[in-house]
């Protein structure tokens, strides 16, 4: 059992990532969480800011209750802000903000008010401070996630396919990508800690055919393991069958279904990891309530599924999953980037 407290290490791991940021002596750093948050990530923010000489002050807001039907696990479209334009505006006129909020501001409302005058915000993900020493970023790293997402932005079709009978056809060609390799230091963005994967959100009905969840594959919404394959029937973007026998598949019906809402069953956004560093077994080794498995989207090689929120659809649930897949082949246009789950050319 590991336990949340301030460590030397640790404070050095936020000083390392935030500096990487670019974080400077006197600039005016926000550390923004709220009263669910991981409170030793708060402190160490706050600690490791202080050290880089930056002017540092702390928003806490309450956390909003709970109002689904089930419960909510990162989603990356925190609400705790709820709007107040005295705390918008003080993020806003930040130079820096270190997001420690439980689910994060990555789609959240008030991100491109916050972003609009130049702040920059890393999200410093809902994780053991151990889970993030081990993926303090790398700068190497930068340079091949950019590589990746160049051919995502070039291409035209992205095709998946797996030897458990994973066959996906998804339009790409006006998919606007994206990418994150665990820092940013322009002003005006947001990046998230771990990082490392490049993806993209399809446009509507841009997603056909089969995606098989075979043993080992990974259910992070619900810090799972597959033990017995579930086959997804996918028809321009949603669910439309669900099939398997046994808990695994029997939990993501129920999930599904509680939400009452089709969108919930639709494609939020596709990809494949690239970070070497972050590991597919990593769930086995820590207790549930010390990890969020965002470590497990970014592991290299993998194939990225994740069902919820999409702007870029105008589709809009809370509903969410993240599904990391192993094995997979990952092709643009008829050219592998991920062959049977290992990263391949300059991406490798």
């Amino acid at each position: 059992m590991l336990v949340e407290r301030i460590e030397a290490k640790w404070i050095e791991s936020f000083r390392t990532t935030f500096a990487l940021c670019g974080v400077t002596a006197g600039d005016s750093c926000a550390v923004l969480a709220e009263t669910q948050s991981r409170e030793v990530n708060v402190r160490l923010s706050e600690l490791a800011l202080a050290q880089l000489g930056a002017n540092v002050f702390r928003i806490t807001l309450q956390t909003p209750a709970q109002t689904a039907p089930v419960p909510i696990r990162s989603t990356g479209a925190s609400d705790a802000i709820a709007g107040l334009a005295p705390v918008i505006g003080a993020l806003a006129g930040s130079t820096f903000i270190a997001d420690c909020t439980v689910e994060g501001l990555l789609h959240a409302a008030e991100l491109p008010q916050i972003l609009g005058d130049g702040a920059r915000v890393l999200m410093v993900s809902n994780e053991h401070p151990d889970v993030l020493e081990r993926l303090v970023p790398d700068p190497a790293l930068e340079a091949k996630v950019k590589a990746g997402t160049k051919m995502l932005k070039a291409a035209k079709e992205m095709r998946v396919t797996s030897p458990g009978g994973t066959d996906l056809t998804i339009d790409v060609e006006t998919a606007p990508a994206g990418s994150s390799w665990g820092y940013t230091a322009r002003p005006g963005t947001i990046a998230h800690w771990p990082g490392g994967l490049c993806l993209c959100f399809p446009r509507a009905g841009s997603v056909n055919g089969r995606l098989v969840m075979d043993v080992g594959d990974v259910n992070i919404t619900f810090k799972r393991y597959m033990e017995t394959p579930i086959t997804l029937e996918i028809s321009n973007d949603f669910i439309t069958d669900i099939s398997g026998t046994g808990t695994d598949a029997a939990l993501m019906e129920s999930y599904f279904a509680a939400w009452g809402d089709k969108e919930a069953y639709a494609v939020s956004h596709v990809g494949w990891g690239m970070n070497p560093a972050a590991r597919w077994d990593s769930f086995a080794m820590y207790d549930k309530s010390q990890v969020n498995g965002t470590e497990l989207r970014a592991f290299a090689g993998n194939f990225l599924y994740s069902t919820g929120a999409n702007e870029v659809a105008g589709r809009h649930t809370l509903g969410h999953f993240d599904l990391p897949l192993r094995g997979c082949t990952v092709e643009l246009d008829g050219i592998a980037v991920v062959r049977d789950g290992q990263l391949q050319g300059e991406l490798a």
